[in-house]
């Protein structure tokens, strides 16, 4: 089982982010928070974790990982151009329950399923996971549950599905909304929503009108 950490106590805090990171660095899986559900989260940069995420979620390939990100100038670094649709929800929406699919740049050394050339970008609005990604730069994280299975919405909950195959659980109280986040896939020259969540199509449409759904 995982070592858990309650980060409300800022030592406790600390060394849970200590942990975490060095865990990722290892190609472990951590299990944290975001400002929607709890995420299981890998280094996206490695097959490995990535493969090991997959598994213990028992989720194919065909639904890529997304990758969060713990500042919004990183996503330039993960594309060859930023569509103008995905700076405008960015800047409207981000940190935030807001996922842009994106062109990734074909230089970068990841395998986060079946994406085709693309990769789902989301900067959260919770502060001790952005901490652990200005560490451990981007992470590919899921939804910390077993596939088909409720989102969880504590650390508890989290480490009852997906507990045995991590290494860390970083616990940041508990998610208020369970609302997974809006998607919006920006590849195209209209953007799209994917899924709605987090964020209505309305107040996405107060940033980019064209948007179709």
């Amino acid at each position: 089982m995982a070592d858990l950490y309650d980060c409300s106590d800022p030592d406790v805090r600390a060394a849970g982010l200590d942990a975490a990171a060095a865990a990722i660095s290892r190609g472990e899986l951590v299990l944290l928070p975001t400002d929607t559900v709890y995420g299981v989260a890998a280094d996206a940069f490695s097959p490995g974790a990535v493969t090991g995420l997959l598994a213990a979620k028992n989720r194919g390939r065909a639904m890529p990982v997304p990758v969060l990100i713990g500042e919004a100038s990183t996503m330039a670094g993960l594309v060859m151009q930023t569509p103008p649709a995905a700076t405008a929800l960015a800047q409207a929406f981000w940190p935030g329950g807001l996922t842009l699919v994106v062109e990734h740049a074909p230089s970068l050394a990841w395998d986060l399923g079946d994406a085709e050339g693309t990769v789902a970008v989301r900067l959260p609005d919770d502060e001790l996971t952005r901490d652990l990604l200005r560490r451990t730069g981007p992470l590919a994280v899921s939804s910390a549950n077993r596939s088909g299975r409720p989102a969880a919405t504590t650390a508890q909950e989290a480490a009852v599905q997906l507990g045995e195959h991590a290494a860390v659980i970083l616990d940041g109280g508990p998610r208020a909304d369970s609302a997974p986040s809006t998607i919006v896939d920006c590849t195209g020259p209209v953007p799209r929503v994917l899924r709605v969540g987090a964020i209505p199509v309305d107040r996405l449409r107060d940033a980019v009108p064209d948007l179709t759904d």
